[in-house]
């Protein structure tokens, strides 16, 4: 990797200024040649203009809205050695002869992870709290009793199960530490002494749905995952448990899951559905034992500039001459999102 490598964006413009505020894009700029202005189109037909410069490109800068790098777009920057992703997956991003071109690739799926999992720590001890059915109540009655104890609330030996380890999965784990749940783990790549390790208990998918009181679901969407949260699992959930889903719309049966909620048997937080957005007519937007929030637990607002930091520290690694912290293996893609 030459001193100052020739680097390029390859995003939606708009993001660019959340991604690489200016004290990030400084610390990007003292780095390489780069112009903080210029983001490339690689859609066509844009993308034959963006030909002359990927010509002397050594690393891309990619994010949301960049196109998948077709052998075209690779086949203009020969001398192309890394692609750093803003963003979190990074499975369509390049074909495979990209991978086979030994082109390295970076994901920030581990900076996006943390505000999936804070939002996640915060509806598990809002909804363990009964947060939900109380502010209804109180709205529906407009006053209640000082001193009323409610028995079956609170946060102390609560069950919580965890679907899937991945990296926002672990993430709740750290979070949850302090507090006193019991919490159990379904991951079919986690064996019983790393669970250990990681001070859960891993358990079949069938026991931690039937047994625990809150369910939250970080597993990948392929296909091995598709419904992995069907009909028959939703049945065996204990009555008035609550089913936390920050990871894909798809993971569950949303028809089964809908049933179950029209019912008021379970509650959910949901801020990803299948479909995504819900159709207007849904009757989830009017359940009072369900809150929806807009894909709103990955990374908005400020969190993005984790994000640009990201490829900015994978820069500095590459031109000292070390690993990546958060290279890709394309021998993982068949268990990661």
């Amino acid at each position: 990797m030459p001193e100052r490598p020739s680097v390029l964006f390859a995003l939606e413009s708009r993001y660019l200024p959340l991604l690489f505020p200016p004290e990030v894009m400084a610390r990007l700029t003292a780095l390489v040649d780069i112009d903080a202005g210029t983001v490339i189109d690689l859609r066509p037909p844009a993308a034959a203009a963006a030909r002359r410069l990927l010509a002397d490109t050594e690393v891309l800068i990619t994010g949301w809205g960049c196109p998948p790098l077709s052998v075209d777009v690779l086949d203009a920057a020969p001398k192309l050695r890394a692609v750093l992703h803003t963003g979190g997956s990074v499975k369509h991003l390049l074909p495979p002869e990209g991978w086979e071109r030994g082109v390295l690739v970076s994901s920030a799926a581990a900076a996006n992870a943390l505000p999936v999992a804070e939002y996640t720590l915060g509806m598990i001890l809002l909804a363990g709290k009964g947060v939900f059915e109380l502010r209804e109540r109180l709205r529906a009655e407009r006053g209640f009793v000082l001193g009323e104890i409610h028995p079956d609330i609170g946060n102390v030996g609560r069950r919580v199960g965890l679907v899937g380890a991945s990296k926002i999965g672990r993430r709740v784990i750290e979070l949850l530490r302090p507090f006193d749940f019991q919490v159990l783990l379904h991951d079919p790549y986690v064996d019983r002494a790393e669970a250990a390790r990681l001070g859960v208990r891993q358990v079949p998918l069938t026991t931690l749905l039937a047994t625990s009181d809150i369910v939250s679901v970080h597993a990948p969407a392929t296909p091995a995952t598709h419904h992995l949260i069907d009909r028959a699992g939703l049945a065996s959930m204990r009555d008035g448990a609550v089913l936390v889903n920050t990871a894909r719309g798809s993971l569950i049966d949303h028809d089964a899951l809908a049933a179950e909620l029209v019912s008021g048997r379970l509650s959910a937080v949901l801020d990803v559905t299948e479909p995504e957005p819900l159709p207007a007519s849904s009757p989830l937007y009017e359940l009072p034992n369900v809150l929806l929030t807009p894909h709103i637990a990955g990374s908005h607002g400020n969190e993005l500039r984790r994000l640009g930091l990201i490829a900015v520290e994978e820069l500095e690694r590459l031109l000292a001459g070390h690993a990546l912290r958060y290279r890709v293996d394309h021998g993982d893609f068949h268990r990661v999102a």
